[in-house]
Parts: C-alpha cells; sequence; structure tokens
C-alpha cells in the first residue's frame, strides 16, 4: 500500500475521510478531516481517543461520533482497497443531536403513555380503523377475567362471534364518527360502562378508536350503600331536629331576641303572599338573609328563580338595561339578539332589589308600571310584555325622609311599603349575639378544619360591644381572630387594636373625662359615617361643619362607608 498516493486520493475526496485498521487506529485521513477536528487528529490514534463519542453499530454501517462536545458527525464504513482496514466518509450534521434528543424525548414518552394506560384502573382498549386490536392494559384482565394478550391482533367482530362481547362500541364509533357510550354485560356477567372515542389522522380520518371499560358492579353496590346510609342520615336528621326542638335557630338563622322571632314568624305568615316587601335596617343586619328566607319558604321557589341585584353596585346608565333587558341594537355594543333582563329572569320568582334607594327617578318610573301594571318593556322595545314577579326591596336609607326631599318617588315608596320589616341592629337584640358568636366559630372551624374557642373575658366584650357592622361585623372579625391566632383559645388580648382601644377604655377602666368624650364623639361619627355617604351628610346629621366633620374623621382614622 502506497500511504503518499492513498493521501493523494483521500484529498481530493470531498468529504471528510478516515481510513482504520482492524484495530481502530487511524491509518490515513484527508485534509478535510484535519481542518475540520483543527488538526485534533493524528495518525496511530485510536479514534475513539479522537473523538468524544464514538456510536458504531455492529449491525449497520453507520457511525454516530462527536467531537469536543461542539460538532455532530455521521460516518459511513466501507472496505479500504480490497484490504481489512475500512474507509470511513462522513458529513458533519448539527441535526444528528438534535434527532437523537427527540429520539429519546419519544421513547421516553411512550415508556410514560404505556406506564399509564397499563396502570388505568380502568380497561383501556385500542383498535384501528379495521376493529384489529392494537394494545389494551392489565385492567381488562380483572374485568372480563381474559388475559390481555388474547385481545392482541383480533378482531372486535370476532370476538362478538366467539361471545366474548355482545355488542361493539368500536363499530358503532366507526358508523357515527363521534364518541358513543354503551353499557352492556361482559364475557363475566359483571355490568361495564364502554366509551369509545375516535382519533383521527392528518386527513380527517379515523385512525384508531380509544376504548374506556368501566366496571360498573363495584359503583352500583357502592351507590345501593350509600342511598342506605343516605335515607338512614335524612331519618336520623328529622329525629335530631324534632328531638332538639329550637325554636331560636330556624336553618342557620338565629332567632333568640323577641323581635327577630316576630320577624320570622311575621316572615313565615306572608312567604305566600304576594304583596311587595320593603326590609329596611342598617348595613349587615341580615336584609339578604331575610329576603331569601321568604323565598325559600313561598310556592314560588319551586317555579322560579331567586335573583338579587344591587342597585347601588351598578352604574345607573347600565342598571336599566339590567333590569329591564334590552332589544337586539338597542345601543351601541348591544348584543345582537338582545338580552333578557333580571325581572324575565325572575319571572314566577322574586326579584330582590337590594339599595332601592339608589334607584334613580327615571328608574322609579318604570318600577312603579312593574308594580301597577305587572309588565315591563325592554331598552330599545315597543311592546310590553307581562310578567310575574314578586318584588322584596331592601334599604339602609330612611325612604320616608328621601319622599321628603324629592328624592324619592311618594307614589313608589306606598307601592314598595305594603308589608314593610324592619330588622333591629345587632345592639339592640343582644341576646342574638352569643348564638350568632357559636353559629360562626363553628362555621370557621368547620371551614378551616380548626377547633378554636374564645375564651369568658372575650365572650364578654362581644355581648357588650355595639357592632355598628352588625351580623356583617362580627362574622368577619370571627372569622379573622379564627385563622390569624395561633391558640387554640382565643382571648381578648388577641383582638385587633382598634377593638382593643374599645376594650381598654370601657372595660378596663373609667378613663378621664376627656377620654369618656373622646369615646363618646368617635362612636357617634363612626356610626355616621357608616350611614352617610359624604361628609356634608355627616356634617348636617350631627349639626356641626363639614371642616370638623374631616377633621374628626382624620384624628380618630374613620373611612366614609361608600354604598
Amino acid at each position: 500500500m502506497n500511504k503518499t498516493s492513498d493521501k493523494i486520493v483521500l484529498d481530493e475526496l470531498p468529504f471528510p475521510a478516515i481510513v482504520l485498521d482492524p484495530d481502530n487506529t487511524i491509518i490515513l485521513y484527508n485534509h478535510l478531516m484535519k481542518y475540520i477536528l483543527e488538526n485534533e487528529i493524528n495518525i496511530g490514534m485510536n479514534v475513539t481517543d479522537t473523538f468524544s463519542v464514538w456510536e458504531h453499530n455492529l449491525h449497520s454501517e453507520l457511525i454516530l461520533a462527536n467531537f469536543d462536545h461542539k460538532k455532530d458527525f455521521v460516518f459511513i464504513e466501507r472496505s479500504f482497497l480490497n484490504t481489512e482496514d475500512r474507509l470511513l466518509l462522513g458529513v458533519e450534521t448539527s441535526e444528528l443531536s438534535i434527532l437523537k434528543r427527540e429520539n429519546k424525548k419519544l421513547k421516553n414518552l411512550n415508556r410514560e403513555l404505556d406506564a399509564i394506560i397499563d396502570n388505568s384502573y380502568d380497561g383501556i382498549y385500542i383498535t384501528d380503523r379495521n376493529g384489529v386490536t392494537l394494545k389494551t392494559n392489565s385492567a381488562i384482565e380483572r374485568i372480563t377475567n381474559i388475559p390481555k394478550e388474547y385481545y392482541i391482533g383480533k378482531n372486535v367482530n370476532d370476538l362478538m362471534k366467539r361471545g366474548i362481547l355482545k355488542n361493539s362500541v368500536t363499530n358503532k364509533v366507526l358508523k357515527y364518527s363521534r364518541t358513543v357510550s354503551v353499557v352492556q354485560k361482559n364475557y363475566s356477567g359483571n355490568e361495564t360502562l364502554l366509551t369509545g372515542s375516535p382519533v383521527y389522522d392528518e386527513n380527517g380520518e379515523i385512525e384508531k378508536i380509544v376504548t374506556n371499560i368501566r366496571d360498573l358492579s363495584n359503583l352500583n353496590e357502592l351507590e345501593a350503600e350509600l342511598n342506605k346510609v343516605n335515607q338512614l342520615n335524612d331519618k336520623y336528621k328529622k329525629e335530631i331536629d324534632r328531638l332538639k326542638n329550637k325554636p331560636d335557630q330556624l336553618k342557620g338563622i338565629i332567632t333568640k331576641s323577641k323581635q327577630m322571632k316576630m320577624i320570622y314568624d311575621t316572615t313565615e305568615r306572608i312567604a305566600n303572599i304576594d304583596a311587595t316587601v320593603l326590609i329596611l335596617g342598617e348595613t349587615g343586619v341580615g336584609k339578604d338573609v331575610l329576603a331569601n328566607y321568604i323565598f325559600a319558604n313561598s310556592s314560588r321557589s319551586k317555579e322560579g328563580e331567586f335573583i338579587k341585584v344591587n342597585c347601588g353596585a351598578i352604574p345607573p346608565d347600565l342598571l336599566e338595561s339590567e333590569l329591564f333587558g334590552y332589544e337586539s341594537g338597542a345601543f351601541t355594543g348591544a348584543n345582537r339578539q338582545g338580552k333578557p333582563g333580571m325581572f324575565e329572569l325572575a319571572n314566577k320568582g322574586i326579584l330582590f332589589l337590594d339599595e332601592i334607594g339608589e334607584l334613580t327617578l327615571s328608574l322609579q318610573v318604570k318600577l312603579l308600571r312593574v308594580l301597577q301594571e305587572g309588565e315591563i318593556q325592554r331598552v330599545g322595545g315597543v311592546k310590553p310584555s307581562k310578567i310575574d314577579v314578586r318584588i322584596i326591596a331592601a334599604t339602609n336609607n330612611n325612604l320616608y325622609k328621601m319622599v321628603e326631599k324629592g328624592e324619592f318617588r311618594n307614589d313608589l315608596y306606598y307601592r314598595l311599603n305594603v308589608i314593610p320589616i324592619e330588622i333591629p341592629p345587632l345592639r339592640e337584640r343582644r341576646e342574638d349575639i352569643f348564638p350568632l358568636i357559636q353559629l360562626f366559630l363553628n362555621k370557621v372551624n368547620e371551614k378551616y378544619q380548626l377547633s378554636k374557642e374564645l375564651d369568658y373575658d372575650l365572650n364578654q366584650f362581644f355581648l357588650s360591644y355595639d357592632w355598628y357592622g352588625n351580623i356583617r361585623e362580627l362574622s368577619n372579625l370571627i372569622e379573622r381572630l379564627a385563622v390569624t391566632t395561633r391558640d387554640d383559645l382565643i382571648n381578648i388580648d388577641d383582638l385587633p387594636s382598634e377593638y382593643r382601644q374599645y376594650n381598654h377604655t370601657t372595660v378596663d377602666s373609667i378613663g378621664s373625662l376627656k377620654e369618656a368624650v373622646e369615646m363618646a364623639e368617635k362612636k357617634i361619627i363612626t356610626l355616621a359615617a357608616g350611614k352617610y355617604g359624604n361628609t356634608y351628610e355627616i356634617a348636617q346629621a350631627l349639626g356641626t361643619s363639614q371642616p370638623t366633620i374631616v377633621r374628626k374623621l382624620k384624628k380618630y382614622e374613620i373611612d366614609i362607608k361608600n354604598k
């Protein structure tokens, strides 16, 4: 062998080339190979020492290699001049490593998919478009008592002929080109739910059908047991309710005080009388709870819905369309098909209009028409339609004074005030405070899986506090204490700072005359801030100037509760 002439031949090749002896020792290489490897190749070296990766499959003529973790090569192997030496012609390709990584990912995904399918509790049964079984999982053995290997390669039609299947969901999927579910007894006599779903190829043709097989025998047994337990549970509940016979608690509603008992007695009597109800009371006293109670105890609960609208939370220019709905094209941005309003949604039911005092005078006119005529007209509509809705309204404003000021229509007021119910604030029915504490604490413990309790002093504070936010404030404070305190027993020192200040002033010490005056001043301003919407109204109500109210609000860090 003339190495010089052979070297000349190799240098004329347009590809990187290496000649190896049977021991993988480099005999020759051309200048292109040397250039690409940056002179890091020498005759006499083993090729595996030159390349960081050298993968040679004995059953293939291809060799995959990597140099210095930077360059990837593919070599094809040929005999060299009828000797035992081998000529390797290569090409550098950056796509090789990408293909290898993708191939590895695909293999991993296939393994994961196989593991998921095989470990599914439900049976998985996959066929091709001709109904030939491609794959099943281990669960099918438990469901049918037939080894999963038995199904592989068999057509579902043949399985039906042998009695293993009664009906083929695969054939139904092929017929209807959609997901199909059937219930049938399998070969073992167990009831099963079969759901077959089509898998489409890139041309939109069904390529495979994947069938999920669920054994219903256990579910049926559990359902029967659950029904028995529920029936027994209902029986126990009725017996417990009969034995407890607590008139002070109606489905989570506290009626310990004489006032609340009278209110809910009246509510039960008028539940099925379709007269308008006006619920009055401060913010947080439970006006919406009472409205819901009226609905739940009325025959309308069986025919219609309870729809609540907060008239103060929706901008006036949107409230009309929300209440009465609108026709197609009534205004820019309107739905093409139009939209039903809250009155239509509440047909045969009850519409609860909270914060009724916030209605504009123009909307008051439309509401009056509903109450008088029993009909509504959509925004943009030309024809009125009859409606069967009972109205319950609520407000924390003094509507009578609003009528005197011209802010509320006199005729609408008397239409709404057919059955007035005023819920007293919590500070005027202190008998309800302790049952409410227990109710809210039980709810919080159950909600957050806690076991919180209140100590004696904290309970006494709750009973003496005036609760200007009423039930809502009490509920929020209990939840706040339950989730923020570390110990299970919550004591008076765990109160937030604004409540501790009240407790210190009223319980622990009498204090100076100045402190008592400031305490009283803060209490009355806090009450007014919760009732009125701005500093001018507060000043007018308290008989002082607006700058004084601004200064006092800042001093006592009181925020006005916007309605």
